[in-house]
């Protein structure tokens, strides 16, 4: 299966801002724990409230609350947790570069980028938890119509938002029918 990957556009409050430094006035927090930056916790709402009205789809959250914004800390723990700096036994052949060294992934854990790297230290990135079946089959026809997008094939629970400050129409409509209800 082939996930559609678009390039991501920052949003203005980034501008300035350290991957994974984010000041707390910029995070928003998000149904189903975590916190995303404005336009993508907006957008990430929008989309939340359609999966769980969707066939298959709830529940729509991220696997943690670690699992959406991640602080620089976090992503180091994460990362050191799962990469060693030798290649070994227990290793695989998947490598990153962190402090101008190489890094291997220790066999049995998933990937994770190096820490100052990540989207999710940009509070643009989500880990769908349980991304198969009907969910991932939603996520497909869905994703993009709320200014989503995969980052890389080898992982379908890790998305980000790609939209930047424009938010989507459907974000806008969910946000208007919101607004109406009220």
């Amino acid at each position: 299966m082939k996930y559609p990957v678009v390039e991501v556009k920052l949003p203005a409050v980034l501008k300035g801002a350290e991957n994974g430094r984010l000041p707390v006035s910029v995070l928003v927090d998000i149904s189903g724990g975590g916190k995303l930056v404005s336009p993508a916790a907006r957008a990430w709402e929008a989309m939340h409230d359609a999966a769980m009205s969707g066939v298959g789809t709830k529940p729509f959250k991220p696997t943690s609350s670690a699992d959406a914004y991640r602080s620089f800390p976090q992503q180091l723990a994460g990362f050191m947790a799962r990469f060693v700096d030798a290649p070994n036994p227990n290793t695989t052949d998947t490598t990153r570069t962190y402090l101008g060294k190489k890094w291997y992934m220790k066999k049995g854990v998933a990937p994770m980028a190096s820490p100052g790297t990540s989207n999710h230290g940009w509070g643009l990135a989500v880990d769908i938890w349980s991304a198969n079946g009907q969910r991932l089959d939603w996520m497909l026809q869905n994703i993009a119509k709320f200014g989503w997008s995969w980052e890389v094939q080898s992982e379908p629970w890790h998305i980000r938002y790609v939209a930047g400050d424009t938010l989507p129409a459907a974000v806008l409509e969910f946000e208007a029918k919101k607004i109406s209800a009220v």
